[in-house]
């Protein structure tokens, strides 16, 4: 007989408001009693570790006058639980990913999105699984940190564990990037100014608010960081490898967003004579985070491929991985939507759902 967890959700964005109503309607697969929901303002706690009714959650959360918690609050309450608990990091911050061996070593199991806590420096990735693989502190999963839902992070894990090797894993890892690049270098595309490409990708709501954030590589390079360490290579730092910018040096500077893409056309001519080499190879531009083991070597870049390729003919935002291993000489290929709120939290739903089976039985 299962006898359930106590789940504390922090960060109540896009994904993590997705994350709480996804949890609220799968009470049949694992009980669960969610006691906090936390924001950077505000809180709502069940000091008594009953049940909080999700059922209007968010207005509750709103209304409440509850400060929020500090790291320390929230691992003390949550120690002194009595059911197993899972901490759920919907953040992005540093803060809070720094404080994942404190929570492990206290017993407290964390499923989360938050890729720095595994792209940092790598003296974190070293202390947070240290401390996880002892016997008696909390489980780590992070599937959502790469590919947003896909059933990436998990499968890799167990190819290496059950023995196999990989060779090179290489992939279009940003939504954003993927988007740009799909419109942008295809064979009807030809007329396509890059820059007019980002403006568009902007206003559908792809880019971050400054479309730097996505167009210098870092967020491919914190996914690549991630997937190198898991296939066995010690990756310092998401900037210690090669990562490919796309913003001239002239831009990186400039005061917003708005005058980055203001300018951007000033530029164009590079990313066009790059297509054009391409189109005269009988190929495409891609934007690609690659892991080579072999060589030891990690990468961002951009990469010709041939109109046959995969990767080639992909639409849309999606992520398409390839991942070659010694029993896989045909490389695996993991493709779907690899942003989005609605996916994402369901990769951290599936993650708390694999925690729950192991901790709570």
């Amino acid at each position: 007989m299962v006898k359930g967890v106590n789940i504390a959700v922090i960060g109540t964005g896009l994904v993590g408001s997705a994350f709480v109503n996804q949890l609220k309607n799968v009470k049949a697969l694992i009980n669960y009693n969610v006691v906090l929901l936390a924001t950077t303002t505000n809180a709502v706690i069940s000091t008594d570790y009953k049940p909080i009714d999700l059922s209007n959650w968010q207005s509750t959360l709103s209304a409440s006058t509850t400060p929020a918690l500090s790291l320390e609050e929230v691992k003390e309450f949550l120690s002194k639980s009595p059911l197993p608990t899972i901490l759920v990091d919907n953040t992005s911050s540093n803060v809070v990913a720094e404080s994942y061996p404190s929570f492990v070593k206290a017993g407290i199991s964390i499923a989360t999105p938050n890729k720095k806590a595994f792209s940092s420096d790598i003296k974190l990735w070293n202390d947070i699984f240290d401390v996880a693989e002892r016997e008696d502190n909390g489980l780590v999963y992070h599937e959502a940190s790469v590919g947003a839902g896909l059933p990436l992070i998990t499968p890799l894990k167990e190819l290496v564990a059950t023995g196999d090797e990989v060779v090179t894993i290489e992939g279009i890892f940003s939504g954003t990037l993927s988007y740009i690049f799909n419109e942008y270098s295809t064979i009807e595309a030809n007329d396509k100014k890059f820059s007019d490409v980002v403006k568009v990708a902007k206003e559908l709501g792809y880019t971050e608010p400054d479309p730097r954030d996505d167009l210098n590589g870092l967020d491919v390079a914190r996914k690549v960081t991630i997937l190198a360490r898991i296939s066995g290579l010690k990756v310092e730092s998401p900037t210690s490898f090669s990562v490919k910018s796309l913003i001239p040096k002239d831009l990186e500077s400039v005061s917003s967003g708005a005058e980055y893409l203001e300018k951007l056309h000033l530029y164009d001519d590079e990313m066009k004579t790059l297509k054009e080499e391409a189109a005269a190879e009988g190929k495409v531009l891609r934007f690609i985070g690659k892991v080579d083991v072999a060589s030891n070597k990690a990468s961002v870049e951009i990469i010709k491929y041939d109109f046959s390729h995969p990767f080639a003919s992909l639409k849309g935002s999606d992520n398409i991985i390839s991942i070659k291993t010694k029993r896989y000489t045909n490389p695996l290929i993991i493709q779907g939507a690899g942003a989005g709120a609605e996916v994402t939290a369901a990769g951290v739903l599936g993650d708390v759902f694999k925690i729950g089976q192991r901790i709570a039985a």
